[in-house]
């Protein structure tokens, strides 16, 4: 389930952030382009937090 709110909150965002900067630089905004921009920065983040270790750090 993490797995669906990561792939559906990271797609929304950006999907919003590349309609925002095209507007702003004149461009038309891509959805295809967009999207596939969301599904490679959703596995980047997965990755990321499996790479991340969950053990808690005792004392420096």
């Amino acid at each position: 389930m993490r797995f669906f709110w990561t792939l559906f909150w990271t797609f929304l965002l950006v999907q919003m952030a590349s309609y925002v900067v095209a507007s702003m630089i004149g461009a038309a905004y891509e959805f295809g382009t967009a999207s596939i921009i969301a599904v490679v920065s959703f596995v980047l983040i997965t990755a990321l937090g499996e790479i991340i270790p969950l053990e808690p750090i005792e004392k420096h």
